[in-house]
Parts: C-alpha cells; structure tokens; sequence
C-alpha cells in the first residue's frame, strides 16, 4: 500500500507539468472575442461563501508579447458569488495551446477581489459557476433606503 503512494513522490515532480495537462477540462463559455473558457472541474472548491477555481483559455488570435506569442493562459481564481467579485492568486501564460511551454507565471501575493470586466475569463468563469447565486444589490429598494 505505501509503494504507490512512495512512487506517486517520487514521479511527482518529473511528472507534474503532465499531470496539470492532463486534468479533464470542461467548455464553460466563450470571452467577448470568442475565445474557449474551460474549467477544471477537479479544482473547484466551495468555502465560506468563496468559491476558488482553475479556469482555462485558448486564444483564437495569438496575443503578441515579448519573446513570441502567447497562445493560451490558466488562472486560479476565488469568486465571491454573493458579491459578484472576484480575485486572481496565480496566472500561467503559455505559448503553447496545450499549456505545456511556460512563458510567464505569477503568483499575486496578496489577491484583491474587484467587479470582473464584463465578457473577460473572470467574468464568463464568475457566471457559470455563480449560477444560481443571489446579485449584489447595487440600489437597496426604496423600503430600505429611509
């Protein structure tokens, strides 16, 4: 019984960039310049009225940067459904589509939660998986408001 869990150590960082790959990933929705949103269902986890997640994109049109171009991107991300918030931990950015040649990673050392831009990966990932979650009040009603 520990010879696997012994041999999973061993292999895991020689096999960690496949293993991050191969997760299953699912379509959840396109951003505003059409580009695929896939989430890896296995990372979602559901916390204090937080949900944090790892969200995929694929760029139709490579996006031009230094050093060539970046093909596709994988963030980890908390939303905060009842606000509509939403905060970055980690960025991955590759130039690759399958997400095996790392051109920049950053881990953000203190994530901040903002109002995600509509039709952006945040916001498509924020409304697939708030679906069902009450929306922040913007205006109290008038009963409220005396």
């Amino acid at each position: 019984m520990r010879l696997p869990l012994l041999v999973s150590l061993l292999l895991a960082p020689v096999l960690g960039p496949r293993a991050v790959r191969a997760q299953r990933a699912d379509s959840i929705g396109v951003t505003s310049v059409g580009n695929p949103v896939l989430l890896e269902r296995r990372s979602v986890t559901r916390r204090d009225g937080i949900v944090t997640a790892t969200v995929r994109a694929r760029f139709l049109k490579p996006v031009k940067a230094p050093g060539g171009d970046l093909r596709s991107s994988r963030t980890i991300a908390m939303f905060d459904c009842a606000k509509r918030l939403v905060a970055v931990k980690e960025n991955w950015y590759y130039w690759d589509a399958q997400g095996t040649k790392v051109a920049n990673h950053k881990v953000v050392g203190l994530p901040g939660f903002s109002s995600p831009i509509g039709g952006s990966l945040p916001d498509v990932a924020m409304r697939y998986l708030c679906a069902g979650a009450p929306a922040r009040m913007s205006d109290p009603p008038a009963i409220l408001r005396r």
